[in-house]
């Protein structure tokens, strides 16, 4: 296998920081905004899908941007940036209000970054060790997300249950991201043949190509099966785990995921990628099936495990799949379109899971989750049979 380039893994080191950050607050804020504020399941899942949404949908500006500028670097590097700096309003908050304020600044960070950064990895690497390079990519940045919790487990069991604190000192390695990808990598000069200019109108979504559509459509079905994981740190908590444990739920996940990624990456590089995806959706289903049903936090952790295994297995091979099936003069685009239409269904997925928690009780949702996973096996089905007859 050829070697991955150093640009790819620098960005997979600004990925794991930016997650270690991001990561401690997620593990914490469900437990901050649900019992310190006293908020509902509701307005936690309207939190986070409005959130979740909205990054995604600005990956399509931002992918725009990236491909008419011909410059991802500093693009991601505002993103970054931003997330950095609005990290400080999370221990500062004193009502939902503004909890919601700063978590909606922080995924508008993610959202201008998150399509230029894909689009680098893409520009660096062929389509030989594509899968590997993506899976790397997100192998590091999960890594961030299970350092992340695990870091919040130790301080607040040091701290006394201290959530503020855990917020404050989750500041830190978001500042040591951005002076990553400020100092450590030098963007690849792309050539200037043959380059459309970018932009999003009916002429370009003709030219991003029916191949890329259907990948879209798959990304959408996946994101409806898959709410906000803040709804896991619900159930561990709804399982009696002791309040100082439930960041592990994080962990457990990520972990798992983490470890995974990579493989199915260069797995997909030697066998295909659907295989390994079709897999993954039925890990999914799986989760959600024990998720409902866990009468113990044993069992909880179980769910999340392979709930964790499903991400790994999905998650890298999809944006492999939109680099795969997207011209490469448009690339930015594609991701920040992958990404709106992703964000809607993403949108709807998590006000869902919150309103059906509140009215019809945790094994409920975890229930539709499931049968959305199913929905998304049935699209994947169809993306093969497309695929095979072009």
């Amino acid at each position: 296998m050829k070697k991955i380039p150093r640009g790819v893994w620098v960005l997979g080191f600004v990925s794991m920081f930016m997650d270690i950050s991001s990561e401690m607050i997620h593990g914490v804020l469900p437990l901050f905004v649900v019992g310190t504020l006293g908020m509902s399941a509701t307005l936690l899942g309207v939190m986070e899908g409005v959130s979740e949404a909205t990054a995604q949908i600005l990956k399509l500006f931002s992918g725009v941007l990236s491909d008419r500028w011909r410059n991802r670097k500093y693009l991601a590097l505002f993103g970054y940036g931003l997330a950095a700096v609005v990290k400080p309003l999370f221990p500062l908050a004193t009502s939902f209000g503004a909890v919601f304020f700063a978590r909606f600044a922080d995924r508008v960070g993610k959202g201008i970054r998150g399509a230029p950064r894909d689009a680098m990895v893409a520009d660096m690497t062929s389509a030989q060790t594509r899968g590997a390079a993506f899976g790397l990519r997100q192998s590091l940045d999960t890594v961030g997300a299970f350092v992340g919790p695990l870091i919040a487990v130790v301080l607040i069991g040091l701290w006394a249950l201290d959530l503020r604190t855990v917020l404050w000192v989750a500041c830190g390695p978001a500042l040591v991201a951005v002076l990553i990808l400020a100092f450590g990598i030098q963007e690849p000069e792309r050539s200037n043949d043959n380059a459309r200019k970018a932009g999003f109108n009916f002429a370009t979504a003709k030219n991003l190509g029916r191949p890329f559509w259907l990948v879209a459509l798959l990304g959408a079905a996946v994101m409806l099966a898959r709410f906000s994981e803040a709804f896991l740190v619900l159930r561990a908590s709804d399982a009696k785990m002791s309040l100082a444990l439930v960041p592990l739920v994080m962990v457990v996940m990520s972990v798992v995921y983490s470890l995974s990624s990579y493989p199915a990456g260069v797995l997909s590089d030697r066998w295909g990628r659907k295989g390994l995806f079709s897999a993954g959706l039925v890990s999914l289903i799986v989760a959600d099936l024990v998720l409902a049903w866990a009468p113990s936090p044993l069992f909880v952790m179980i769910g999340v495990a392979i709930w964790g295994l499903h991400m790994g297995l999905t998650q890298g091979i999809l944006s492999t799949l939109v680099a795969d099936s997207s011209p490469a003069d448009l690339r930015g685009t594609a991701y920040g379109v992958f990404a709106l239409v992703s964000g809607i269904a993403a949108l709807i997925a998590s006000i869902t899971a919150g309103v059906v928690w509140d009215k019809m009780g945790q094994a409920s949702v975890f229930y539709i989750g499931a049968g959305f996973a199913i929905v998304a096996l049935l699209t994947m089905a169809l993306v093969q049979a497309k695929s095979s007859h072009q």
